[in-house]
């Protein structure tokens, strides 16, 4: 627990003195940001844990000096939540703000063009790991409550949880929510972990696609064979294991697992036509990933494909002898990671039931599978006539002088649902990144423009939800 700070807001909503006093600090703004960039906290892999725990130390003392009552970081089963509050009346609506420290591995390092730990800026973006997933989005929403309370402009109460674990399925922040409800009550949730469409086109995800993660192992024989001696005699796993995942796509690109579509809640055609005014430039699209072509199931665009439709992608596969040189055996085992994302009303338990048996009833003889579920999360929809968005629009409307396109995002944030499920709160979803930023990937990164209006925008959300 940390010392309280003893200014206690004000409903007082001064846009320009906001404004100057992020102009003043901006540098400060960003030299904070790259010193959290420079924490590698990874949650993927332990031998990071000792970083993980350094990132939520971090952005709790940093909670903490921009004003809040109260900072506790909160043990769980794996890596701990930073829970902060600043509650200037309690009659007044609640802004909870969750987002995540942890960050995906930087893998494959040959592939950056900077160290993914050694942030750098240029030509006005930050390079680094995290940069925009999700540190430099999560760091707005800090730099915005210390700008409100440094300008007595916080117009209601405003509490953080920040976890570390949603890179690998926020598992223990679940436990979290279902045992801190009390602690936890709030008006609305607002989250910044996504895309907006371009610089000059705001938008607001109004959807998320949820997710059904696994891994797949096929054995063979007892161990590796050579491949002159036993090859064309016994099973190759990682033949068979090519031709299983080969099946699971139709000529169409139809995902062929049975009844995998039957939960699936098709859009109107007004619905999609809506949908389809939505800019974008396809040409510009596979410009930016060097690409001739773009490929995805038949009969629907390619912003259905990544947002609207559910799809089964193979993550990483392995097997054999990858190192210099040859080594002609036949690999004991074969395996492959596989994701695949959910629309509404597909359930992610059901899915993954789904998938373990039919990938079992489509082994060959001569091998035995294995399906291991990791973790998963559910779809979420929200609606566009509530004052939370209303709210989020008139402060994007106000920021980038432009109203908000509404998108559905093929992301998932696996925690949103159990949000509304245990706190039965609904979620809004501003995010200031673009889909260009290479998260997840190497040279990811997070443009100044985004993370300075960021800081400008949030704001101006407390303000007019309050007034809601």
């Amino acid at each position: 627990m940390w010392a309280s700070n003893t200014n206690n807001g004000s409903s007082l909503h001064n846009h320009n003195n906001m404004k100057n006093y992020i102009e003043a600090n901006k540098e400060r703004f960003l030299a904070e940001l790259l010193d959290l960039l420079r924490i590698p906290s990874i949650s993927a892999d332990s031998k990071y844990k000792d970083d993980v725990r350094k990132a939520a130390e971090f952005i709790a003392d940093k909670i903490q000096s921009a004003g809040a009552d109260f900072v506790e970081i909160c043990e769980t089963a794996g890596y701990p939540i930073v829970f902060g509050q600043k509650i200037i009346d309690k009659s007044l609506p609640t802004v909870l703000v969750y987002g995540h420290y942890d960050v995906q591995p930087a893998d494959p390092l040959n592939l950056w063009d900077s160290p993914p730990f050694e942030p750098v800026v240029k030509d006005g973006k930050i390079y680094a790991r995290g940069a925009c997933d999700d540190k430099g989005q999560v760091y707005m929403h800090i730099k915005a409550f210390e700008t409100m309370m440094a300008t007595n402009a916080l117009p209601c109460n405003v509490k953080f949880m920040i976890e570390g674990e949603e890179e690998v399925g926020s598992d223990n922040l679940g436990t979290f929510v279902k045992a801190n409800k009390e602690r936890l009550t709030a008006d609305v949730i607002l989250i910044s972990d996504t895309a907006i469409i371009a610089n000059d086109i705001p938008s607001i995800d109004v959807g998320l696609r949820g997710l059904s993660y696994l891994e797949v192992e096929v054995t063979g024989s007892n161990r590796d064979l050579h491949s002159g001696v036993y090859g064309g005699a016994v099973a190759n796993p990682i033949n068979v294991l090519s031709k299983m995942i080969a099946s699971l796509h139709d000529e169409n690109n139809h995902i062929t697992i049975p009844t995998f579509y039957d939960d699936v809640v098709e859009l109107t055609p007004a619905q999609r036509e809506a949908m389809a005014q939505t800019p974008f430039d396809l040409e510009a699209y596979k410009k930016d990933l060097a690409i001739d072509d773009v490929r995805g199931e038949a009969g629907y665009s390619t912003l259905e494909r990544a947002s609207i439709r559910p799809t089964l992608d193979v993550n990483g596969i392995w097997g054999g002898y990858i190192g210099e040189g040859a080594k002609t055996v036949l690999p004991s085992k074969a395996s492959a990671k596989i994701s695949m994302r959910l629309v509404p009303n597909q359930q992610s338990d059901k899915i993954t039931e789904l998938f373990t048996k039919h990938f079992q009833a489509i082994a060959p003889a001569g091998v035995t599978v294995t399906v291991r579920p990791h973790h998963g999360g559910e779809p979420y929809v929200t609606p566009t006539d509530s004052k939370e968005y209303k709210a989020a629009e008139k402060a994007m409307e106000e920021s980038f002088g432009k109203k908000p396109v509404p998108t559905r995002g093929g992301g998932s944030i696996p925690i949103v649902a159990l949000f509304e499920k245990e706190l039965g709160l609904k979620t809004v979803l501003m995010g200031f990144g673009l889909d260009s930023d290479a998260i997840h990937s190497p040279n990811e990164h997070y443009g100044l423009f985004n993370f300075y209006k960021g800081i400008e925008t949030i704001p101006l959300f407390f303000k007019y939800y309050a007034e809601s």
